[in-house]
């Protein structure tokens, strides 16, 4: 009985063979459990394995998965067209000057593709870093493909740009980076004050921020925050110029520089040092006066 039924079956399949647009249906139902299973598959493994950071995981995995779908998707289509026309592969083999006509049609599909090769094997850019495209687009990279790169940006809108057209990227997210803080003080503060305020925010940031910072073999600190200078005596015309610096592990980098800058705001507030701002106020003020009393 059962040796029947599936004697039946096979008889059932093979009589759709016959029908091309069956056949075609079939295929592209095939097609698409291939592509959920290798890419299930792949996502599997990644998840147990820790053979590499999960970022550039992630990469690999966005990257296969375009390659898998891009090659299922083009296996689809000749055989497809193989269903309708006769002699396809022969057809195929020898349609030279068809390949060189859709050589220079695809171009720019070439270009695209192995732009994003040589992006993810120059380790250029990874799966969840913070970029800037070509000094232009910033946000976070969401997706990775053979011809496409998508950021999401700090407005939640999500840009996609061709490979071939990303010609500068500003990584955020390779290994360190270093939080540059510029304070610009009014003239009429003590600089020597000013300096010492400046290593107490210091201080108050190395120990808040202790995580982010960046670690040397030993796990000490390799660049705490401290204050680097005066970098600019006339910054504009309004005061005196001081930085701080500090290096911090690339994924701690935004909260490290927020955490910097409201403690630093907060310290001279609290130690009574103007800005520069203050000081363009008080100077128009004083103009106004000596105004009314002429």
């Amino acid at each position: 009985m059962i040796g029947k039924q599936v004697g039946d079956m096979m008889d059932w399949m093979e009589s759709l063979h016959h029908y091309k647009l069956i056949s075609i249906l079939l295929a592209a139902i095939i097609a698409r459990v291939i592509v959920f299973i290798i890419n299930k598959t792949v996502h599997n493994f990644f998840l147990k394995t820790h053979f590499i950071e999960e970022r550039k995981e992630q990469t690999i995995e966005s990257m296969m998965r375009s390659l898998i779908k891009y090659t299922v998707t083009i296996s689809f289509i000749f055989f497809a067209i193989s269903q309708y026309v006769s002699n396809f592969g022969r057809i195929l083999a020898g349609a030279g000057i068809l390949g060189v006509v859709l050589g220079f049609g695809a171009q720019s599909l070439i270009k695209d593709i192995l732009s994003g090769i040589f992006l993810i094997y120059e380790k250029q850019l990874h799966k969840g870093d913070f970029i800037t495209i070509n000094n232009t687009f910033n946000g976070t990279v969401v997706d990775i493909g053979l011809r496409f790169v998508k950021i999401r940006e700090w407005s939640g809108k999500v840009l996609t740009i061709s490979n071939g057209e990303v010609k500068q990227i500003h990584n955020f997210n390779i290994d360190k980076m270093r939080v540059i803080e510029r304070v610009v003080v009014s003239y009429r503060e003590n600089p020597e004050r000013v300096f010492e305020i400046l290593e107490i925010a210091c201080e108050n940031i190395n120990e808040v921020h202790k995580p982010c910072l960046k670690l040397d073999h030993s796990n000490c600190p390799i660049e705490p925050f401290k204050v680097y200078g005066i970098t600019t005596i006339n910054s504009g015309y309004r005061g005196i110029e001081y930085t701080v610096t500090g290096l911090v592990d690339d994924a701690f980098y935004w909260d490290a520089a927020k955490g910097a800058r409201r403690i630093i705001a907060q310290t001279l507030f609290n130690y009574q040092i103007k800005l520069a701002e203050d000081t363009m106020l008080v100077r128009q003020l004083e103009n106004a006066l000596v105004r009314e009393e002429k």
